[in-house]
């Protein structure tokens, strides 16, 4: 660890000012106590606004907490099945062979998930932690008997890491609109019994949750210890978190946003567009074809290279060397950085559709706009009064603003969010730049949340610093996974 970090790890807490119901006053009462104990000597300091003329945001009226979020058909009744894991297909799949409609008012006649699992399920079924994947992730967080390849999340999950294995069930799901093992655009659509691709429902972060709940559904698994995700995984956490309040324990977001900001979906625009204007796509029905638009996918990745990562690594790995600094330069390819970039895009297996729906659920995802019931279920509709045109207009031209003065809504999206909560950021990350984690714990906080913690990382990884850096990203995740909850001390830290 560098000195620099060891200093910050030494530094005093920063507490996150809390605004507390009255409902809630002894329950604060016990956090200041805690807070005292835990270092009587620190001068306490407010969370400032992400920006310095910022107001925080303003407290509203939270919308009545849905308890019941439970489907009203038992796992029996709604026809699904586990297939297991094999040589074949290294992941277990569950098949939901029931329509599913979708938030923007699609349908999938029958949907299937692709997830592995690790560590033990203990009698109550009560120490599930559901990893959430990032846009381009499998299922395979972590090395398996089925599969020993090493997982994305390999240095995290296990005995004794940072999801410890001897404590905790872990499931990891391949989210639908994916295409490794889940239903996605690839997939086969059984009314016509030939891909999807450009057919395939839009889809949102709403419905991948809600997908992945009628996964638990079905292995029997009423409340997850906790979820926890990085990058769109951390927007999936956020969103099922707030769905289904009364089955998540704890929740922790990593290098997410409570909502896409325009620089986010600009960047993931420009990759759509270089996508598609490969003509091998062919409106996205290549699956006929055989001939995938590697050329779009190549350069799509390496604009996503860009963002992923950050100018300091760069500056430190390559600088300006070139590949070959004998030759003469020309147009094609010189700088060392130009080749990492080729190497990464050639290199990159998914497919096209499959980006395009996800990263475009990303574009979409904004927790002011978290809806109030099933859309499989209509019974679950919040019964409270309708605005009028005049007023949804309103609220619909608020809600596209995105400055600080505007947070009303997102504070309100997120009010059900009432369960200790961990956000992460990363100062060198500009694809979600470290603000946009700071403004989820300011919401959080001003819904009356008085369990989040807010880390600031200064690494030098950018984006990706959540698969890279074990020591803060890890024992950070560890630490809220495995804490008491009780004497937990909210706050935030810089790292």
């Amino acid at each position: 660890m560098s000195a620099a970090a060891t200093a910050a790890r030494s530094a005093p807490l920063l507490r996150l000012p809390l605004r507390v119901p009255r409902l809630c006053a002894r329950r604060a009462r016990s956090l200041a106590s805690l807070h005292a104990r835990h270092d009587a000597s620190a001068s306490a300091q407010p969370l400032s606004p992400p920006h310095p003329h910022a107001p925080l945001p303003r407290p509203i009226t939270p919308r009545p907490l849905l308890l019941q979020q439970h489907s009203p058909l038992s796992p029996a009744s709604v026809a699904t099945e586990i297939l297991e894991a094999s040589t074949d297909q290294p992941y277990r799949v569950f098949r939901h062979r029931r329509p599913f409609k979708l938030h923007l008012g699609g349908e999938l006649p029958e949907f299937q998930i692709a997830f592995e699992t690790w560590g033990e399920l203990n009698e109550k079924k009560d120490n599930v932690v559901l990893v959430t994947t990032g846009l381009s992730a499998a299922s395979h967080a972590k090395s398996n008997v089925t599969n020993p390849k090493a997982g994305w999340w390999e240095k995290f999950i296990g005995p004794g890491l940072s999801i410890d294995t001897t404590k905790f069930h872990v499931i990891c799901t391949n989210v639908i609109g994916g295409c490794f093992g889940s239903t996605g655009p690839s997939s086969i659509n059984p009314a016509t019994g030939h891909e999807y691709g450009p057919d395939f429902p839009m889809l949102t972060i709403w419905d991948i949750v809600r997908a992945q709940f009628r996964l638990l559904d079905g292995l029997g698994i009423d409340r997850l210890h906790a979820v926890v995700g990085s990058s769109m995984g951390g927007m999936v956490s956020l969103a099922a978190t707030a769905l289904f309040p009364d089955r998540v324990g704890r929740v922790a977001s990593i290098s997410a946003a409570a909502r896409s900001h325009p620089y986010s979906i600009a960047l993931r625009h420009a990759q759509r567009q270089v996508l598609m204007s490969d003509p091998n796509w062919n409106g996205g029905r290549y699956y006929k074809t055989g001939v995938i638009p590697a050329k779009g996918l190549n350069l799509a990745r390496q604009i996503g290279t860009i963002t992923y990562r950050s100018g300091p690594e760069w500056e430190v790995r390559f600088g300006r060397k070139r590949a070959d600094p004998t030759a003469k330069p020309g147009l094609g390819t010189d700088f060392m950085i130009e080749s990492y970039l080729e190497h990464q895009g050639k290199k990159w297996a998914f497919d096209a559709n499959s980006l395009l729906y996800l990263s475009r659920a990303m574009d979409m995802f904004d927790m002011s706009d978290r809806p109030d019931f099933d859309p499989n279920f209509p019974e679950t509709m919040s019964k409270t009064p309708q605005l009028s045109p005049e007023q949804e207009a309103v609220v619909a031209e608020e809600k596209t603003v995105t400055d600080y003065a505007h947070t009303h809504h997102l504070t309100n999206g997120l009010s059900t969010i009432q369960c200790p909560a961990l956000v992460i950021g990363v100062k060198s990350d500009f694809l979600i730049p470290s603000w946009q984690q700071k403004e989820i714990a300011l919401c959080l906080q001003a819904a009356g949340n008085n369990d989040v913690t807010h880390f600031e990382i200064d690494g030098v990884y950018g984006h990706d610093t959540f698969l890279l850096d074990l020591t803060n990203i890890g024992s950070a995740v560890k630490g809220h996974l495995e804490s008491n909850v009780s004497r937990s001390v909210p706050g935030v830290w810089f790292i």
